[in-house]
């Protein structure tokens, strides 16, 4: 079994048969081979696992859209009233599989400014970001449009990030940084991630942070629960929304 068409890379399902070299990402054990990490077999308990997983992404995702209604509506109302152009910016990313889809975010920039390929990555005190869409990143809320994506299933509440095609990361594309880097596309992209979690977020300049990032999202993928979900969505809550660390 192979990975799915559209990601341009094709790798052998491997399965945890040989002694493998281990990292930790974080304190999550990598499982490696040949300075590639294995993946897990799809048994029939990790079946069961990825079904829950959904039902727990819709349930949670309805909730949070009942609950954020006021929030979304406000938001977008803001953005329409301080600046021209769209209250979304639409970004197709590769997700499940290397399958686009349209990665849905309120929109930060001004309209004229945007980088529709996401090569060109927002940095601090970017200029082309409007003064509420400081708030918003800083806040993350610009992601939350992305509970649409969930309830579409072309995401989850956690997997690894969806990253722009073509990402560049110290200066090179990522998959000649990080051979492997196509790997993360075995599950559901999602709102938050391991990676995330643990403060690998942002723009990619640094190589060693760059390849960090993909180790904890193959952690992820390797050490995938319920329990692990709910544990990023907690870290995600205080760090991110409560705490402030976007830009």
């Amino acid at each position: 079994m192979s990975l799915g068409a559209g990601s341009g890379r094709t790798y052998a399902l491997d399965v945890f048969d040989v002694a493998p070299a281990e990292k930790y990402p974080s304190g999550l054990p990598l499982q490696m081979r040949g300075g590639v990490p294995l993946l897990p077999p799809l048994s029939p308990a990790r079946r069961l696992n990825l079904v829950a997983k959904r039902g727990l992404d819709l349930v949670l995702c309805v909730l949070a859209l009942v609950a954020l209604a006021p929030l979304l509506l406000g938001v977008a109302a803001l953005i329409k009233l301080t600046s021209p152009g769209p209250v979304l910016f639409v970004q197709y990313r590769p997700g499940y599989g290397g399958v686009r889809f349209p990665l849905l975010k309120f929109r930060t920039m001004h309209a004229d400014r945007g980088d529709m390929s996401g090569v060109a990555q927002t940095q601090a005190n970017d200029p082309r970001v409007t003064r509420i869409g400081a708030f918003l990143r800083r806040t993350s809320i610009d992601e939350l449009p992305q509970l649409l994506n969930v309830l579409a299933g072309h995401m989850s509440l956690v997997g690894p990030r969806p990253h722009p095609a073509n990402m560049r990361a110290a200066g090179k594309l990522y998959q000649d940084l990080v051979p492997y880097y196509d790997l993360r596309l075995v599950m559901r992209p999602g709102l938050s991630g391991w990676a995330q979690a643990n403060g690998y977020r942002g723009p990619t300049i640094d190589a060693r942070s760059a390849r960090a990032r993909i180790e904890h999202d193959m952690a992820y993928i390797q050490n995938f629960s319920l329990a692990l979900d709910l544990r990023i969505i907690l870290i995600t809550l205080r760090k991110e929304f409560l705490g402030g660390t976007g830009f």
